[in-house]
C-alpha cells in the first residue's frame, strides 16, 4: 500500500490507527530497501511476514502476474496447477535470457531483480566465510558436476589445443563424470601418502604438466572438501605451479563454504598464484534441496563468461531457495552455524575417538581435513573382510545416513577409467576404515545418536564373528581377544550413558 492508499484507508478508520499501520509497514519496507541499496545479507535473519511481502513484491512485477496482460507467445509464466503456482510464489519466468543466464528479462523483471539480489548476497556470504577478494558469483541450477562441466565448455574456447585435465585423484564419481562430460581426458594424479593422510603429489602434477605440455592441458582440477583420509588439496602449491606455466586452475570446494580452512585454501592460493573459478554446491553448505551450485571467481569477465555458456535460460528455484534461507538467517545466523559446525566436529571427534579405542582400532590421524573423521576397522577386517561392508549394511538399515564404510582392495569402473580401492583415494590404503563428517547444521543429539548405533551395530559384527570362530575352532587365545573386546564395550556403554546423562 502506498501513501494515496493509506490517506483514503483514514476515511473509513480513524487516522491514528492507519498512520500506525503505515509506520509497521514502512519498518518493512525499510529492511526491503536496505537489502536493495546494499546488496548485502543483513545482519539478521528477517521474519517470514517480511520476507513473504518481499517476494510478493517481486512477484507482482512479472508480466504473467500483471492484471491486464495478455500474452500471445509460446511461453507465457501460464500453470496449470495453482498448488505449483504457489510452490514458487508465482515466479514463472526462470531467470536470465537464451544467451545469458545472468541476464535481465524484459517481462520478467521481480524475476531478475531476485536473480541479482541472490547473487550478490551469496557473494556477501562467500566473503564472510573466508575468500574476500572474490570478485564475481553466480548461482546456476545444476549441482557441482555439472557446474564443473560449464567452466571446463568455457575454458574450451580459450584454449583449443587443450586436451588434458590433470586431476589429483579423488574417488567421487560426479567430479570425475564432469570432465569426461566437458570431452577431455583426465590424467588422474595419484596421491601420497604422509602418516595417515592421503595429500598432493605436486612433483607428479609437476612432471606431467611438462609431459604433456602447458598448451595440451585445459587445467589443473583441484579439490577442497573431501572424506578423510585424503585431505584438501595442496591449493597454494597448485596455484603456483598453474601461474608458473600459464594453465588455468578449477578448484572443486563442494562442501567448502562450510570450512574456514577451505576458504582460507582458496583466499591464499589466489594471493600467491592463480585460481580461475571455484564451485560450491547449495544444499551441502547452505540447507536448501538439491539442484544448485554457486560459480565464483576473481575475474569478473572469465565468470560472466561462464554464465553466458549455459544455454537458455534457467530454473529460479534454486536461487529462491538460498535468497529465503539467507534473508531468514542473516549474516549472524550464518555465522552461528558456522561456528557450532567446528564445535560438532571437535565433539565428533572425541566420541568417535573414545568408541575407537574400545574396540582396538584409532582414529585416523588428519589435522588437515576440517570436515571428514575416518576410524579404522582393521580388527573387523582381519578377521573377515565380509565383516566390514556388512558393518555399513547394519549402520544403513538402522537409519545412519552418511556414514561410508570402505573396504580394501575395491574395484570400480568410471566412464571406462577403472579404479582400484575405489572409495580411499588410491591403490593401496593400509587399513579399511569408517567414515563421518561433521557438516553445517548437526547437532549434539545426531553425534550421540550415531555413536549408540555405531556402538551396537560393532558389538553385534563381533559376536557373529566370535560363533563364527566357535563353529571353526580357532584357539583360545582368539577367545580370550574376543571377550576383552566385549568387556571394553561394556565399558564403553557406561561411559556413553554418562555422557548423555551429563549433557541432559
Amino acid at each position: 500500500m502506498n501513501r494515496e492508499l493509506f490517506a483514503a484507508g483514514e476515511r473509513l478508520v480513524s487516522p491514528a490507527y492507519v498512520r500506525q499501520g503505515c509506520e509497521a509497514r514502512r519498518s518493512h519496507e525499510h529492511l526491503m530497501r536496505l537489502l536493495l541499496e546494499k546488496g548485502k545479507c543483513p545482519e539478521d535473519g528477517w521474519d517470514e511476514s517480511t520476507l513473504e511481502l518481499f517476494l510478493h513484491e517481486l512477484a507482482i512485477m512479472d508480466s504473467n502476474n500483471f492484471l491486464g496482460n495478455c500474452g500471445v507467445g509460446e511461453r507465457e509464466g501460464r500453470v496449470a496447477s495453482a498448488l505449483v503456482a504457489r510452490r514458487h510464489y508465482r515466479f514463472i519466468h526462470g531467470i536470465g535470457r537464451s544467451g545469458d543466464i545472468s541476464a535481465v528479462q524484459p517481462k520478467a523483471a521481480g524475476s531478475s531483480l531476485l536473480n541479482k539480489i541472490t547473487n550478490s548476497l551469496v557473494l556477501d556470504i562467500i566473503k564472510l566465510a573466508g575468500v574476500y577478494t572474490v570478485t564475481s558469483c553466480f548461482v546456476v541450477p545444476m549441482a557441482t558436476g555439472m557446474s564443473l562441466t560449464l567452466c571446463f565448455l568455457t575454458l574450451r574456447h580459450r584454449r583449443p589445443k587443450a586436451k588434458y585435465i590433470i586431476w589429483p585423484r579423488i574417488d567421487q564419481k560426479s567430479c570425475f563424470k564432469s570432465m569426461i562430460t566437458a570431452g577431455f581426458e583426465p590424467v588422474v594424479i595419484e596421491n601420497v601418502l604422509e602418516g595417515d593422510e592421503l595429500r598432493t603429489d605436486l612433483k607428479a602434477v609437476e612432471a606431467k604438466v611438462q609431459e604433456l605440455g602447458p598448451d595440451h592441458i585445459l587445467c589443473v582440477h583441484s579439490t577442497t572438501s573431501c572424506f578423510a583420509p585424503r585431505v584438501p588439496d595442496r591449493l597454494e602449491e597448485l596455484a603456483v605451479i598453474c601461474a608458473n606455466y600459464g594453465i588455468p586452475h578449477i578448484v572443486n570446494n563442494a562442501y567448502g563454504v562450510q570450512s574456514s580452512k577451505c576458504m582460507h585454501l582458496i583466499q591464499q592460493g589466489a594471493r600467491v598464484g592463480r585460481i580461475d573459478a571455484f564451485v560450491q554446491s547449495l544444499d551441502k553448505n547452505f540447507m536448501v534441496p538439491v539442484g544448485g551450485a554457486i560459480i565464483a571467481g576473481f575475474n569478473d569477465s572469465f565468470i560472466q563468461e561462464i554464465s553466458k555458456m549455459y544455454p537458455g535460460r534457467a530454473s529460479a528455484s534454486p536461487s529462491l531457495d538460498v535468497l529465503i534461507t539467507l534473508l531468514s538467517l542473516g549474516s549472524n545466523g550464518y555465522r552461528k552455524l558456522l561456528k557450532e559446525r567446528k564445535e560438532m566436529f571437535s565433539y565428533l571427534s572425541n566420541q568417535l575417538k573414545k568408541l575407537s579405542e574400545a574396540y582396538n582400532e584409532r582414529l585416523l590421524h588428519t589435522p588437515h581435513n576440517p570436515i571428514s573423521l575416518a576410524m579404522t576397522l582393521k580388527t573387523l577386517d582381519k578377521r573377515c573382510s565380509k565383516a566390514v561392508t556388512q558393518l555399513g549394511s547394519m549402520l544403513f538399515t538402522r537409519q545412519v545416513s552418511g556414514a561410508r564404510v570402505v573396504p580394501l582392495g575395491s574395484m570400480q569402473t568410471v566412464s571406462g577409467y577403472t579404479f582400484r580401492g575405489f572409495m580411499s583415494h588410491t591403490n593401496n590404503y593400509p587399513c579399511a576404515y569408517l567414515n563421518a563428517a561433521s557438516a553445517i547444521g548437526m547437532k549434539t543429539q545426531d553425534v550421540d545418536l550415531f555413536i549408540k548405533r555405531l556402538d551396537k551395530c560393532l558389538k553385534t559384527v563381533r559376536k557373529e564373528q566370535n560363533k563364527e570362530s566357535d563353529i571353526s575352532g580357532v584357539d583360545n587365545n582368539d577367545k580370550t581377544e574376543d571377550v576383552d573386546i566385549e568387556e571394553m564395550a561394556l565399558k564403553l556403554d557406561n561411559v556413553c550413558l554418562d555422557t548423555c546423562q551429563d549433557s541432559s
